[in-house]
């Protein structure tokens, strides 16, 4: 869970009321809100921990609040989105959204320039007005899933990939992970000796760097 919100940028209790659900008092009594994300991974000792696609799916849901998506619009959304896509609908790459509704792309094509959007609310046909950042950052399998995060962006080496290093975030081309890079960096205070320590460029190390101390600072 904490590194969970380390890299997704989400307060862990946060988290944790989005995947368990929380209660709050209104004037007709306590109201049970329900979890948006249901982990694919069963609690182990009563620790939560979530998969790569829930992780996903922590920072769409971050990222459509954060343009103003009400919660009524995003559980009926998600709720909608589970009929036509299945599990994990926020981590296929196939939503946008123009700040008040949350659209599907109809076309299955994220790169397309212009594709049309089904808002799947009102079935009303639309064009894509904004494509979210977060989109870009990801690579996707042929089943539309979100297979790789690149949560630098892809012009830096920075990678999150399940089938490597159990998932913790490494420099792409070395496989080595950002944290230890970082922490030999913060150690010796020299990118050249570090690069040659670990095999790796220097511009692996400063990625790792950068993106270390970004996530410190979040």
């Amino acid at each position: 869970m904490s590194e969970a919100a380390r890299l997704a940028r989400v307060p862990a209790a946060r988290i944790r009321r989005w995947i368990r659900g929380y209660s709050f008092p209104t004037l007709a009594g306590r109201h049970r809100s329900e979890p948006i994300v249901v982990p694919d991974i069963e609690p182990i000792a009563n620790t939560m921990a979530l998969s790569f696609l829930d992780l996903q799916e922590v920072v769409f849901v971050d990222a459509f609040l954060k343009t103003g998506v009400s919660w009524k619009t995003m559980r009926a959304a998600h709720h909608a989105a589970e009929q036509k896509l299945g599990q994990h609908p926020f981590s296929t790459g196939r939503f946008a959204t123009d700040g008040r509704r949350i659209l599907l792309d109809l076309t299955g094509d994220v790169a397309a320039a212009d594709p049309a959007f089904q808002e799947i609310l009102t079935n009303q046909l639309a064009f894509r007005r904004l494509i979210l950042p977060y989109l870009v950052k990801l690579d996707f399998g042929k089943d539309g899933q979100a297979i790789r995060w690149w949560p630098s962006g892809k012009k830096r080496r920075i990678v999150v990939d399940p089938e490597r290093s159990f998932g913790q975030p490494i420099v792409s081309r070395e496989g080595v992970p950002t944290v230890v890079l970082a922490r030999a960096f913060q150690a010796e205070r020299s990118t050249p000796i570090v690069a040659r320590w670990y095999g790796v460029s220097r511009q692996s190390v400063t990625d790792a760097v950068k993106f270390e101390a970004g996530l410190k600072a979040a």
